[in-house]
């Protein structure tokens, strides 16, 4: 009953309230991102949906308009040089994710969910595929976003997807209690900035194999 009905009853009925307490936010953030750098305030950017059906995500736009299109972040050469400035605060803080409520709104999207892939990250739906997680409403925020976020490297951010939906369709009160854990879950990550990292998945790995690699170049040099 919770998946069926009431999950997304919530959907619609805290989504409309966003729009409403957030619509000055909202156009304050929209003018300063005019002011900014020149450009649309919105990005539109194809994603899977739920059952793999593609719609358009909403964001604020946080990167200069000549950035490559339909590029993952983290498969930009160096991503902090099309962030701007105003963007780089709304990425850190997550305020580039508020116009998702609409997506929310009209049902493309749940406020708890796996967040949904690029329409060409294969690699992410494939691994998906195998825990059911494509066959639900992607979301705003979801386990693996409170367990990780951008650091996750696809196989294990597949695998908390898959522990997300499992505990969706174990019963009502499984079901609420992982959307309410992924709720408080976001807000003190937000809070916190934790898992952020411009490159995205799997990048934090990466630096930190990085890192091991200089200081032990380091050390053999003072040998």
């Amino acid at each position: 009953m919770y998946k069926h009905f009431f999950k997304r009853f919530f959907d619609f009925i805290l989504s409309f309230i966003g729009i409403i307490v957030l619509l000055l936010p909202m156009l304050i953030i929209a003018l300063a991102i005019k002011i900014d750098s020149k450009g649309p305030v919105l990005f539109k950017q194809k994603r899977v949906g739920k059952n793999k059906r593609y719609f358009k995500i909403l964001k604020f736009r946080t990167m200069r308009i000549e950035t490559p299109k339909d590029a993952p972040t983290h498969e930009l050469s160096d991503p902090k040089k099309w962030i701007t400035k105003v963007g780089g605060f709304l990425r850190k803080t997550s305020l580039d994710e508020i116009p998702q409520i609409f997506n929310i709104f009209v049902g493309q999207m749940s406020i708890i969910g796996p967040r949904p892939a690029l329409w060409n990250q294969d690699d992410l739906v494939s691994e998906r595929d195998k825990y059911g997680a494509n066959d639900v409403r992607p979301g705003l925020t979801g386990w693996a976003q409170i367990n990780g976020r951008d650091e996750l490297e696809i196989p294990v951010k597949a695998k908390l997807d898959g522990y997300y939906v499992e505990k969706l369709n174990a019963g009502k009160f499984k079901g609420f209690l992982i959307d309410w854990k992924c709720f408080w879950g976001t807000v003190f990550s937000v809070l916190k900035s934790d898992g952020v990292v411009e490159g995205g998945t799997g990048e934090l790995k990466k630096q930190k194999e990085q890192s091991a690699t200089e200081t032990k170049g380091e050390n053999s040099n003072n040998e």
